[in-house]
């Protein structure tokens, strides 16, 4: 099979698959990343003056304190989860793996079980060191996209799907 077809189709070698795992990781990843500065700017305000979101749109943010924005970072990194989330399954099943290897409910729930457990560590964590360090919210959210990454594919491709 050529380079060519492991990447429009489903099967394809460890590396390539690693790969389109990533480049589909990215887009769910730039969804969430979208959806929690939406979140962290209009929703529940987490963003500093020196968040590259707000520098790069200028936008206007007002501070709020260490314990309200860890507060807040949380509650919208959950919501915009849910919905990248979503975006990496649905990549995941038609580009990145074989699905089947449990039936489509467990299937889901499981993908969504892994990525609950990634979310609580990540978010935990993002929540944390900005209350005990200060650190700046987006560092903090680099953090947490991190650990998520790391766990997901580890589970996603020996667990839920058919490697």
């Amino acid at each position: 099979m050529n380079i060519i077809e492991q990447f429009t189709g489903r099967e394809a070698g460890a590396m390539v698959q690693f790969i389109k795992y990533a480049l589909g990781g990215g887009m769910a990843t730039l969804t969430h990343i979208v959806l929690f500065h939406l979140a962290a700017w209009k929703l529940f305000p987490c963003l500093q003056k020196n968040d590259w979101a707000v520098e790069l749109f200028n936008l206007s943010v007002e501070e709020e304190d260490d314990s309200t924005r860890s507060r807040n970072s949380m509650i919208d990194n959950i919501m915009a989860f849910i919905f990248s989330n979503m975006v990496a399954y649905l990549i995941n099943i038609y580009w990145v793996f074989e699905p089947g290897r449990h039936t489509f409910f467990v299937e889901i729930g499981l993908f969504y079980l892994v990525s609950c457990v990634s979310l609580v560590i990540g978010t935990s964590l993002m929540g944390y060191i900005i209350k005990r360090y200060g650190v700046r919210t987006t560092y903090a959210f680099a953090t947490n996209i991190f650990m998520a990454l790391m766990i997901n594919y580890m589970m996603r491709k020996f667990i839920i799907f058919k490697g």
